[in-house]
């Protein structure tokens, strides 16, 4: 009887624990994307600067600090502050979503799942919905990882950037930079 109610109180204590808003961890996220120039040269570019949160309800928001922006090189990082995502204007990227909490609720630890998810990014000014297809890890009763299964293809001219990609384009002296970019994911949520 004794042991019964202790697997009890174990299996209540474990739904305790899965209660609660969740926080992103920016030392163990990162969001990175592919800028591909003169047709075929593509280089890997991330941010810095995520945070977020995921409620209780399933309300999932992240926002981007686009002046985080890292290439490797300290004046084209400059150059994409100022001249694409015209920081002083536009300095963030925002990431509205929606889950079933009733999912992550049931997920167990050690167990993974795939699922789609809507989610309406603000960017520059302009809003656009994506699909994201995503991975969701849960490492531990307080820790679970979220990550793109496949990039999202942001269109620079759906967010109102391909002026800032000829800007781009025309300092460096480049034949063309793609306006099609696509962007991948790994976010970590801490309780």
């Amino acid at each position: 009887m004794k042991k019964w109610l202790s697997v009890i109180a174990l299996g209540l204590l474990s739904n305790v624990a899965l209660a609660g808003d969740w926080s992103v961890n920016n030392n163990q996220s990162t969001v990175s994307f592919i800028s591909i120039k003169k047709s075929d040269i593509a280089e890997v570019h991330r941010f810095k600067q995520v945070e977020g949160t995921l409620t209780e309800a399933g309300k999932f928001s992240l926002t981007i600090d686009l002046s985080s922006v890292d290439t490797g090189i300290l004046i084209r990082d400059e150059r994409m502050q100022g001249l694409l995502f015209e920081v002083a204007q536009f300095p963030k990227l925002t990431l509205n979503a929606s889950v079933n909490p009733k999912l992550l609720a049931d997920l167990h630890i050690g167990e993974v799942m795939t699922l789609q998810v809507d989610g309406e990014i603000e960017l520059h000014g302009k809003k656009q919905t994506k699909t994201f297809n995503v991975l969701v890890a849960k490492l531990s009763a307080k820790k679970m990882v979220v990550t793109s299964l496949t990039p999202v293809v942001v269109q620079a001219g759906d967010f109102d950037l391909a002026t800032g990609v000829e800007k781009l384009r025309d300092i460096a002296g480049l034949t063309s930079i793609s306006l099609a970019v696509p962007v991948s994911f790994v976010i970590t949520l801490s309780q």
